[in-house]
């Protein structure tokens, strides 16, 4: 059945209605964040995907100058502190 607590993927969502409905009837409003907030968490996602990407790309600058290979090592360290920086901002998206 879909009527009862404790069923499936919907409980978050009806927890959500219930809490504006409740809001709503009490006269309250949700603000929400405000602007420097807002403005503070995109600087942190933007510095959580751009700091293992630079990271990346002096550590594989150093080891191309090392083993003398062009610039295979800073590519391939580019993208994978690219792609750790998306999974961190996605994780902290995801606990905000």
């Amino acid at each position: 059945m879909t009527g009862r607590s404790g069923d499936g993927p919907d409980e978050p969502l009806a927890t959500a209605a219930r809490r504006a409905r409740e809001r709503e009837a009490a006269g309250q409003r949700d603000p929400g964040p405000s602007l420097a907030r807002q403005f503070g968490q995109i600087g942190m996602l933007g510095w959580m995907i751009a700091g293992p990407a630079l990271l990346g790309v002096v550590a594989g600058r150093w080891l191309d100058n090392r083993l003398g290979s062009g610039i295979t090592m800073a590519a391939a360290l580019t993208m994978l502190g690219a792609a750790l920086g998306l999974w961190l901002a996605l994780r902290w998206m995801h606990e905000q």
